[in-house]
């Protein structure tokens, strides 16, 4: 069954809200696509089904509403996607926030919406493999998302071989990865230079380390 106009406005705002997203109207086929799947594991019977169930709980944002906004957030990613800025990382943003953090040797760099982790774990080995003055340095890569799911994902270090194929160099794969099964895992001392927290980049937000 379709939304009417008043749920799909109800599920546009909702997600609007909490996730910053903003879903025009008229995509109401993006909005059902979505949340068929959701529907279907909660047992509740159609998309009316689900706002009903999310209007009876308006005074918090509860599990359901976790999962509805999951749903409609894109978790697009890959090992050194669009390069570019791996690149400018490389050659123009590392070196000034090195020389700058020299006296103290510390290092913190933000990824903001990390989603299952190919993106912060490629800084981690950009660090490791174009900055050895770094031996020695207190480095932390902090790494946020707004959805539990790919958290989880994301702390394990674990990819399939269709994941590691997209973005990630051969010679990258062999020396910071070891097969396990099917997957490959991101070794442990990669793994350790990246701490993953859910953040909701429109909530309030915590205290952060120094990002300069």
């Amino acid at each position: 069954m379709s939304l009417n106009s008043e749920e799909s406005e109800y599920l546009r705002k909702l997600v609007r809200d909490y996730t910053g997203i903003v879903i025009e109207a008229g995509k109401d086929y993006l909005l059902e696509s979505r949340l068929q799947p959701l529907v279907r594991t909660e047992n509740l019977g159609s998309l009316s089904g689900l706002v009903a169930r999310l209007r009876a709980e308006p005074l918090q944002v509860s599990a359901l509403h976790q999962k509805v906004t999951e749903a409609m957030t894109t978790n697009e990613t890959s090992f050194f996607r669009d390069l570019h800025p791996f690149e400018a990382l490389r050659t123009q943003v590392l070196p000034a926030l090195i020389e700058r953090r020299s006296a103290t040797r510390t290092l913190h760099i933000w990824c903001a919406a990390s989603s299952t982790g190919q993106e912060p774990y490629s800084i981690a080995m950009l660090l490791r493999e174009h900055f050895p003055m770094l031996a020695g340095w207190t480095v932390k890569i902090l790494a946020t998302d707004i959805a539990p799911s790919v958290l989880a994902q994301a702390k394990e270090g674990r990819y399939t071989q269709l994941e590691v194929n997209r973005g990630l160099p051969a010679r990258l794969l062999a020396r910071y990865f070891e097969k396990q099964g099917v997957e490959w895992r991101l070794k442990d001392d990669i793994r350790a230079l990246v701490e993953f927290r859910q953040m909701n980049l429109v909530g309030a937000w915590p205290q952060l380390p120094v990002m300069v």
